[in-house]
């Protein structure tokens, strides 16, 4: 199965299509976008949380340290210290296009 990968410079191009903008100005824009999504993600708060209606949401909040992992290929114990994780949470409209049978 093949898969279609889009990056920011296509999601640039088709901003700068369906605004009438130049190339570089959309790349801008899409470059700020991400710049403030990764900066209010990466605060020093433990919780946070990035609500784009009709998208979804984006979380960052705080995992606990695990004194006993175990790593799978040589099954020693290690220490993974405490860390921050993101996930995305699928709005309602993303939701049902995405259940749809393909």
């Amino acid at each position: 199965m093949k898969v279609k990968t889009y990056t920011k410079k296509d999601v640039a191009t088709e901003m700068a299509t369906r605004h009438n903008l130049s190339l570089r100005n959309s790349q801008e824009v899409v470059d700020d976008f991400f710049d403030i999504l990764r900066g209010y993600l990466i605060e020093d708060k433990p919780y946070v949380r990035i609500e784009i209606r009709n998208f979804g949401v984006f979380e960052s909040k705080p995992t606990k340290a695990k004194p006993k992992a175990r790593n799978p290929r040589t099954n020693e114990e290690i220490f993974v210290p405490a860390h921050k994780k993101t996930r995305f949470k699928a709005g309602k409209i993303l939701k049902e296009h995405l259940k749809k049978p393909i």
